[in-house]
């Protein structure tokens, strides 16, 4: 037989990706006032058509592939020429023409403009090859600017991170990974020196050292960590830089590309990842490279805090984005593939339909959590938020980082068996979508670098105490009849609440910060649907019915309650169960790392 004979399987189409997802409308037509929504639905609806259309032609495998790196030209001359491919600088030109970062700055929505700029990329970023991580690193640069840059930098460099004409824009990367310590950059050997000239971007410094893992390696400036004071200061004696990767830094479209070596920034290699083949990531050399200080001297921890709480965001909605491509692909293939001989489709089988409920469910918790966070950056960056928000936003910024991420990606898998062996064909982009999307598990740090970061910012115990009463304010906000109506969910969501203000309570016991961040995202993802919920009863809308039982399912039929139990044993635990646990990894013998 042919293979143009037989049965032929028809091919599943995604549908507008705005208007077809069962979130984002209504989290926008609640989360958005009314007057600025009706242009941003329009806008929105619009862009998803470029999604189905411009942005899938731009990521064809034809056009898009990883980057090439040509370390010596044939005389033998150090030349780091790094290329990336046509599908990839297109990418880049079309998001920052449509508007990346530029519309968090030009706040056009106030501090709506968060809300509409991230709801913009999330429809996008299942289909654009990772092109957000530059992007992400870029708004971060452009808010460390705007917050403590000099006069000059807002004068020459804010206005190219935030530039719509790629011709002129720039990106930025973001180096503080070193070989010694990974997240922990208390080991930084990049070694900073004062030359004592003070330029128009502040005081020059030169930089030596080895950065071991430097995302957006084609970007045009970096903000990197190098130490400034004793090794013996850890942390405290790190400072922050603005690096050109190229010198000069300025220079008109018409002129000549300076050398990729100008600014003794020397490529070692280019990075053999998993995922996310077509950033250029790469090792480089320091060698007297040109940066200038950022900040005060030896506050870069405290200075780049601004950039990194942008990129966990990031990292959090690129999670959520991917989740939401490989659920769009699950649900279409429902719709258009046949079982039973034939004579029904998936989406006519109730086990079926039960199993994409499950990772619709979840996708629903994530959306809402991750732009629940995200209202609240846009609030602190127009100065409109309350100081308890403010506290808010700093406890759920590393929560909804390492959530979604875990959460999204075991929702992918999921989807990725809905269609059978269908679903693991490269073909249909579930494959690459998991692969890019298992990175930010890492990046921006991992589930017990930021779980210990949580930990560090409830030593502040209005902390938890502003997320306490925010969350016993909204169950308190439900109306009469539906509270009688969720008594078992808020029955639950009591105990959670409860074990949340005691598992913070300090000194944490040392295997607690982990799944007490579990809790908090189960708990904080169950709160924010609820208010959804709340709202959709009390605007009488169509999904109440639906958006009730999504709150529901999540809290009863979730994680919470294991999350409880979780955390009830973390804090029974003590010294012999984290010997078990060394003998169960190790062995039972004692073991010592030589260092």
């Amino acid at each position: 037989m042919r293979v143009e004979q037989g049965f032929q399987q028809i091919p599943f189409r995604e549908d507008n990706p705005y208007t077809s997802d069962p979130v984002l409308p209504s989290l926008l037509k609640r989360t958005i006032p009314p007057t600025p929504l009706q242009e941003i639905e329009q806008e929105l609806t619009l862009f998803g058509e470029e999604v189905t259309s411009t942005i899938r032609a731009l990521g064809a495998p034809d056009r898009i592939g990883p980057p090439q790196l040509v370390q010596y030209d044939q005389w033998g001359h150090r030349i780091d020429r790094l290329t990336t491919s046509e599908g990839w600088r297109d990418f880049k030109a079309f998001a920052q023409k449509e508007g990346f970062p530029a519309i968090f700055y030009e706040r056009k929505y106030g501090h709506s403009s968060r809300t509409y700029g991230f709801a913009k990329a999330f429809l996008m970023i299942g289909d654009t090859h990772t092109i957000f991580c530059p992007l992400s690193m870029t708004d971060g640069a452009a808010r460390l600017i705007e917050v403590m840059g000099t006069p000059a930098m807002k004068r020459d460099i804010f206005p190219r991170l935030i530039s719509r004409d790629s011709s002129l824009a720039f990106t930025s990367g973001q180096w503080m990974t070193e070989r010694p310590g990974g997240s922990d950059v208390s080991q930084t050997e990049t070694v900073a020196v004062a030359t004592g000239e003070e330029t128009q971007y502040g005081p020059q410094y030169k930089l030596n050292g080895f950065k071991w893992f430097s995302s957006a390696t084609d970007s045009d400036i970096s903000v990197a960590l190098a130490r400034t004071g004793s090794i013996q200061d850890g942390s405290r004696g790190l400072s922050l830089f603005l690096v050109p990767l190229r010198l000069p830094l300025l220079r008109n479209p018409a002129d000549p590309f300076p050398s990729h070596t100008s600014n003794k920034i020397l490529i070692h290699r280019l990075k053999n990842k998993i995922g996310t083949h077509a950033l250029a990531t790469a090792e480089l050399s320091l060698e007297g490279t040109e940066a200038y200080l950022f900040g005060p001297l030896n506050q870069g921890v405290k200075c780049i805090t601004p950039v990194l709480n942008i990129t966990r965001i990031w990292s959090a909605i690129s999670s959520v984005g991917y989740l939401r491509k490989c659920l769009s692909i699950a649900t279409s293939y429902a719709t258009v593939r046949a079982i039973d001989g034939g004579r029904r489709l998936l989406a006519d089988d109730p086990l079926h339909v039960s199993f994409l409920a499950s990772i619709n469910l979840l996708y629903r918790a994530l959306t809402h959590l991750t732009f629940g966070v995200i209202l609240l950056l846009g609030k602190s960056e127009c100065g409109v938020a309350s100081p308890d928000e403010l506290r808010r936003l700093r406890l759920l910024t590393p929560v909804i980082k390492a959530f979604a991420a875990e959460k999204a990606s075991a929702g992918m898998e999921d989807a990725m068996t809905a269609l059978g062996g269908a679903g693991y064909m490269e073909e249909n982009g579930l494959g690459r979508a998991i692969r890019d999307a298992l990175v930010e598990k890492i990046w921006e740090g991992t589930a017990t670098v930021l779980a210990l970061d949580v930990a560090r910012s409830s030593r502040d115990p209005k902390t938890v105490s502003a997320f306490i009463s925010w969350a016993k304010d909204i169950i308190k906000s439900c109306p009469a009849g539906l509270k009688t109506q969720l008594s078992l969910s808020f029955g639950i969501l009591g105990q959670a609440l409860d074990e949340l203000e005691t598992a913070y309570q300090h000194p944490i016991r040392p295997l607690l910060p982990w799944p007490a961040l579990r809790l908090l995202g189960s708990v904080a993802s169950a709160i924010y649907l609820l208010e959804h919920a709340i709202w959709s009863v009390l605007s009488g809308e169509p999904s109440m019915d639906v958006d009730i039982e999504v709150f529901v399912r999540w809290v009863v039929e979730g994680d919470i309650l294991l999350a409880i139990t979780k955390v009830k044993e973390a804090k029974r635990s003590n010294h012999k169960k984290e010997e078990i646990n060394s003998a169960m990894v190790f062995g039972s013998s004692s073991i010592r790392t030589k260092l």
